[in-house]
């Protein structure tokens, strides 16, 4: 029998909307997932179960008298520890925050609360999001890396103590530990969602994303968070849609460009054997797919990311760093040092070259519904140094498309594997599409812990 922590964002919502599913009753069972997995995964930063338990009772009291708030009624998120939560500590993992309390939530935040979402508590990341890797555990394998920065939301949602959770990418934060821990990652187009609230890395780079179980899932939180904010002057002045409509819409199978320039390159012959397999088995299942070669130097791409990378966060940490630079980490702090000495002409010609490789990534993909290729170039690393190489998602950063990571398979030691499908600027809609319908076509429905 399903337990109440086991059900997906869709399926939670739609039992509380029914009341056929207590906010109460689905908070004790995820409450309890977290007191049996905690000590051992290290998930969370800061967790109110009491908070957390009032909340729920509020969302049924709601529920019985004005009906649900909106489609997350009584749905309880994690949230990455570098998002503002009104009264709740936001400590971006470092000693400079350990007890900032912001008085207002992050847009992101708001609007889940507006939809009826319970914030449980704050999720572990890696040290402001950068390289350090966190306390967080592989849940897979205690000895590989969860992946980083966004660690315990991708944990987190991968072993039913939520099921979804906010993380941030400036290079690979979203893509690359949902693609470790075998949950779906979502990093919709820049600008999409507002950042508004969320201490930065990068304004150039940085990202909000989203961990679920399910595309559907992915398709309800972006539908929730996606839209103009008058506080961040990078989200687009688009209107968002209904990104649920998307489910279920791809009619004909889709039309997929395979990437092979260098990422089936980089990738060791586990990873290509095993995404070679998966493109077969989406074109015997009536995918329309084709090699694309782009003359693209995915080299002087990621070498522009890491400048743009390091030469903002300078900027953002610059007064911190002045006066506590002992209590940076050390890979924070190498990236803050590289970005102070960095010429200004070096970072001119790295913004010229991302909107370059911006333009030539919209035009290689007329003609696709998405590109795919492998979502890292291994399974997490056996290694609790390091969070995993970020180059197969730095690109799709860089250039601002939109891209979602599904689970494929596991490899040889039982680590998941996953593939990596990019969509046209703002057409999540064409790119959640296509990604439900290979979700439907893969599927892969393992978890990590009983």
């Amino acid at each position: 029998m399903t337990q109440p922590y086991q059900l997906s964002v869709a399926q939670a919502a739609s039992q509380i909307r029914d009341k056929k599913l207590s906010p109460v009753a689905l908070m004790q069972s995820l409450l309890a997932r977290c007191a049996a997995l905690e000590p051992r995964l290290k998930v969370w930063v800061t967790l109110d179960p009491n908070g957390a338990m009032e909340a729920a009772v509020q969302r049924e009291s709601e529920l019985m008298r004005d009906g649900p708030r909106g489609p997350l009624h009584g749905v309880p998120v994690g949230i990455k520890d570098i998002y503002n939560t009104k009264d709740m500590r936001t400590t971006c993992c470092s000693p400079i925050y350990a007890d900032y309390v912001p008085d207002h939530d992050a847009t992101a935040v708001a609007l889940l609360k507006k939809a009826g979402a319970i914030i449980m508590g704050k999720t572990v990341t890696t040290q402001f999001a950068c390289g350090d890797p966190s306390p967080t555990v592989n849940p897979w394998n205690a000895l590989h890396t969860p992946g980083g920065s966004s660690s315990g939301s991708a944990v987190g949602a991968a072993t039913g103590m939520f099921p979804a959770s906010l993380g941030t990418q400036t290079g690979g934060s979203v893509l690359r530990p949902a693609a470790y821990n075998g949950v779906v990652g979502l990093k919709p187009t820049f600008g999409r969602i507002s950042r508004f609230g969320v201490y930065p890395v990068s304004w150039t780079l940085d990202t909000m994303g989203t961990f679920t179980r399910t595309v559907e899932d992915a398709a309800i939180m972006l539908t929730v968070m996606a839209g103009p904010d008058i506080k961040d002057g990078h989200t687009s002045h688009r209107e968002a849609l209904d990104y649920t409509r998307a489910i279920g819409s791809q009619k004909t199978p889709p039309r997929i460009g395979v990437l092979r320039t260098f990422f089936f390159e980089r990738c060791n012959d586990e990873v290509r054997r095993h995404t070679d397999a998966v493109v077969e088995n989406l074109r015997s299942a009536g995918a329309i797919v084709n090699d694309v070669d782009i003359p693209v130097d995915f080299d002087t791409v990621l070498a522009a990311q890491r400048l743009l990378m390091s030469v903002e966060a300078a900027a953002v940490h610059e007064e911190n760093f002045r006066t506590r630079a002992d209590d940076f980490a050390p890979i924070v702090r190498e990236l803050i040092e590289m970005g102070m000495i960095t010429p200004g002409v070096a970072y001119v010609q790295a913004q010229r070259v991302r909107k370059r490789f911006r333009r030539e990534m919209e035009e290689a993909i007329q003609g696709f519904d998405v590109l795919l290729t492998p979502s890292t170039p291994a399974a997490a690393p056996r290694s609790l140094s390091t969070t995993g190489d970020p180059m197969f998602q730095s690109p799709w950063t860089t250039c601002g498309l939109p891209t979602i990571t599904l689970p494929s398979g596991l490899n040889g030691d039982g680590l998941p594997l996953g593939i990596q499908l990019a969509g046209a600027p703002f057409d999540e809609e064409r790119l959640l599409a296509a990604a439900k319908w290979c979700e439907d076509v893969l599927e892969f429905t393992l978890t990590p812990v009983d």
